[in-house]
């Protein structure tokens, strides 16, 4: 759809939900022109514009208890709790492949967001291919304190959620009249101060821009949440909330649960479908 964006929040683990919505527009044809994400959004947003349905969700479940995927051994032994071989090599290339061609294939543009650690602001990266640019994806999922500094363009980068964590003002700067926003925390969730910031102050003493910017996250994320609830009322975004608390941790491990997270995706995504394709094609859209 031109002028329509896709806009996706990250949320680590959190992020299961996303995969069940993406496959819930796959199964209904839904597509965009453009998706711009940071963390785990941009995970997602590679098997949907790929059309690989559930891949995202079997990466997550399948290997989330697979010590090469995520552990405490691949923190002590490469400074960040996911294995960057096994995201970025193994699974991709031979546990569950992705489709290269028909990712490049796509009309597509996919965005990711990092954060510039030096100059404490968001750093975007175009994803035109995929197969030399795993470092941009690592930068933007390198979550903070479990992972190490990512250094890619000459910069040091780290989780795009930190400076945007739901990159609508991007979106629209590209020039996304409308946009489809996907959330991983329920409708009404405002977003508390870290108890960490004393440890930011140590462990990222060299950068200290990086450490107001984790010093104002949760001041960013609940100012977007507005913006976006604006943006809502005036039928410039279509966003979709998870219809009740996802209760699991962006580091969850209990894949019963990440399973009924992705369903929950899925079911939410099917229960707006119509009210979502009017928006895609209406103008003058009102939501029921």
């Amino acid at each position: 759809m031109e002028n329509i964006g896709l806009v996706l929040e990250g949320g680590g683990l959190r992020g299961v939900y996303t995969s069940g919505v993406l496959d819930a527009f796959l199964d209904n044809n839904i597509e965009f022109n453009y998706c711009v994400g940071v963390s785990a959004g941009v995970c997602n947003a590679l098997s949907y514009i790929s059309k690989q349905k559930e891949r995202n969700k079997n990466v997550n479940i399948n290997y989330i208890n697979d010590k090469r995927y995520f552990s405490i051994r691949n923190l002590i032994t490469t400074g960040s709790m996911f294995g960057y071989k096994m995201l970025f090599d193994t699974i991709p290339n031979d546990l569950l492949p992705f489709d290269y061609d028909a990712y490049e294939r796509t009309s597509c543009r996919l965005i990711a967001g990092t954060t510039d650690c030096i100059a404490g602001e968001g750093v975007y990266y175009e994803l035109d291919t995929i197969r030399d640019k795993y470092e941009i994806v690592n930068a933007s999922i390198s979550l903070p304190y479990i992972s190490r500094i990512s250094k890619y363009d000459n910069k040091y980068l780290l989780d795009g959620g930190i400076a945007d964590p739901i990159p609508i003002r991007k979106s629209i700067s590209d020039g996304n009249e409308k946009n489809v926003v996907v959330l991983t925390q329920h409708k009404g969730y405002e977003k508390r101060a870290s108890s960490l910031n004393n440890y930011a102050k140590i462990k990222y003493r060299k950068y200290p821009k990086f450490i107001k910017l984790l010093n104002q996250r949760h001041t960013i994320y609940n100012e977007t949440l507005s913006y976006i609830s604006k943006l809502e009322e005036e039928k410039k975004v279509f966003a979709i909330y998870p219809s009740k608390p996802l209760e699991i941790s962006r580091f969850e491990k209990d894949t019963e649960k990440l399973n009924k997270v992705y369903n929950l995706g899925y079911s939410d995504a099917l229960d707006v479908m119509g009210d979502l394709k009017e928006f895609m094609v209406n103008k003058n859209f009102s939501k029921q």
